[in-house]
């Protein structure tokens, strides 16, 4: 089915209290794996390209953006193509051209001020050409290899009031908050604040993203659609289901070279993990 445009699947996703998962594409097996997994479980969902992805094809973006186009035009549910972690501005601008519905503007590591104003900005020329914008407030550790934050650490949490405020300022479509997750985690052991969750819900306007939840188990991510969550982010979730899965089958033949050999069970693994995810993410009044 055609493209589909990532407002109107957060839209529909608020009216029907369900949350909406998006998935991180490095490869395209990563893509095919997330429409496979997505139509399984019956469900819409979100490729995700990331400036870290973007950086690994070469620095060139439309190459995977055009496969993931492809992938999702060819499949039975609705999938939308999503900038994920843009903090090159040159690379926000170049995603309305290169397909996609909506971007991610990451300025979570300037002063609060600066991120205030080049979100504002990012905002503005976004909606000039017909871009969704996500912005993120408060920091989810794990980015880029650096530690998972501690729970107390100085902007582990979003605040609910400077949140109201932030949406206010930039006219951000959705927001990133940080309430327990970390990117990059590889154990299901995260907690999630839930009280948090409901207060932030309250005090803004637009849709709640949850990044890091690969690390989040099955009830959390429930608890934290009831409670107010609507995009829910996972990428390193697929990764170590691929890798493994590639492993296995190296170990077991020494002799073999073509990588479809390997690379088919690794997509296959990834496809039921999305399938699973999709289904907890997407099930009918977690919200």
């Amino acid at each position: 089915m055609p493209l589909a445009r990532t407002a109107d699947l957060l839209a529909a996703a608020v009216t029907e209290r369900r949350g909406l998962p998006a998935f991180n594409v490095i490869t395209l097996e990563h893509a095919e794996a997330i429409a496979t997994g997505a139509e399984r479980a019956g469900t819409a969902a979100i490729l995700q390209i990331s400036q870290n992805a973007v950086a690994f094809h070469g620095g060139r973006l439309l190459p995977l953006a055009r496969a993931c186009a492809e992938v999702a035009a060819a499949a039975r549910v609705p999938l939308s193509l999503h900038l994920d972690h843009v903090e090159d501005e040159d690379l926000l601008r170049a995603a309305p051209s290169a397909g996609f519905s909506s971007a991610m503007f990451d300025a979570s590591a300037l002063p609060h001020a600066e991120n205030v104003k080049a979100t504002a900005e990012a905002t503005a020329w976004a909606h000039r050409h017909g871009l969704h914008l996500e912005a993120e407030l408060g920091r989810v550790g794990g980015k880029d290899g650096e530690p998972p934050l501690s729970p107390h650490a100085p902007g582990a949490r979003t605040d609910p009031d400077e949140a109201a405020r932030y949406v206010a300022e930039t006219g951000v479509d959705a927001l990133a908050v940080a309430v327990g997750s970390s990117h990059a985690m590889t154990t299901r052991s995260a907690a999630l604040d839930h009280g948090l969750i409901r207060r932030l819900a309250a005090a803004v306007t637009v849709p709640l993203v949850l990044h890091g939840s690969s690390g989040v188990p099955d009830e959390e991510l429930t608890a934290g659609l009831a409670a107010g969550l609507v995009k829910v982010n996972v990428g390193t979730a697929l990764n170590t289901a691929f890798t493994p899965a590639v492993r296995r089958h190296l170990a077991g033949d020494d002799r073999v070279s073509d990588p479809r050999t390997y690379l088919a069970p690794a997509r296959a693994a990834m496809a039921e993990v999305v399938a699973h995810l999709a289904g907890v993410v997407s099930a009918s009044g977690s919200r």
